[in-house]
Order: C-alpha cells, then sequence, then structure tokens
C-alpha cells in the first residue's frame, strides 16, 4: 500500500514538473481552451447571456467562491448561483477537460475581462478538487 501511494505522489511531482509555468504562458494556454469549449455560452467578451449564461467578466461569483468555480469548470455544476447580484439556474455539464486544461482556462478567465487574480491555478489546486 505504502508502495502505491510512493507512485501517486511521483505521477504528481512528474506533472508538477511537466508545467512549472509562468502565469502568463497559464493564461495563453487558457485562451484557446475558452474559444473552443466556453465562448458559446458565456461569449467572447465573457459577459455571459443574461439570464441564460452567467458572466465572467467582472464576475464577483469568480472572487467569492474560488472552488466552486473550479469544481464547475472541471465537473460542470447544476442549481441556483447569483453573480453579481443576477440569480441563474442553471444546468452546466461538464466538458471532460482535463486538469491541466482547468488550470490554463481558469487562469485565463481569472485574468480576463477586468478580473485580475495574479494567484496560479495548478494543476496540483485543480487535483484536489473531489467530486
Amino acid at each position: 500500500m505504502k508502495y502505491i501511494g510512493l507512485v501517486a505522489l511521483m505521477g504528481i511531482a512528474w506533472l508538477q514538473g511537466l508545467r512549472d509555468d509562468t502565469l502568463a504562458e497559464s493564461i495563453a494556454r487558457g485562451k484557446e481552451v475558452y474559444e473552443n469549449y466556453c465562448i458559446a455560452c458565456h461569449q467572447a467578451d465573457g459577459k455571459g447571456l443574461p439570464g441564460n449564461f452567467p458572466p465572467l467578466a467582472g464576475s464577483d461569483f469568480l472572487t467569492k467562491y474560488p472552488e466552486r468555480s473550479l469544481y464547475a469548470a472541471k465537473y460542470g455544476m447544476q442549481g441556483e448561483i447569483v453573480v453579481n447580484g443576477q440569480t441563474y439556474n442553471l444546468y452546466m455539464a461538464s466538458l471532460n477537460l482535463d486538469h491541466e486544461e482547468v488550470a490554463d482556462v481558469m487562469n485565463y478567465v481569472r485574468n480576463s475581462w477586468g478580473n485580475k487574480n495574479d494567484t496560479l491555478v495548478t494543476i496540483e489546486r485543480v487535483v484536489a478538487i473531489k467530486k
């Protein structure tokens, strides 16, 4: 059993070594993920579609609930949320993004359209989000 834990730790260390990036590099990759998976609902300007898809631009939800935001990007989301004072009752399907794609797209979203967050979302942080 100890051997399995050691192998898992080595695997995480290997993943970390693959992407020992700067925030700017992650944001650049995240823009591509956003354009491939998120833009249809949240729009090119990140403003979403009022009443249907919440904004990511200037979103208080991203800052108030960073772990719920990561969870939504990784596993999807269902139910009522309030973003910038407006209630959304939504279903967001999982896009089956891998851990790196989630980290990158969250770094992009958290630093676009007036959002500013210098804390790098890492693969390890995404791995820690449990379904």
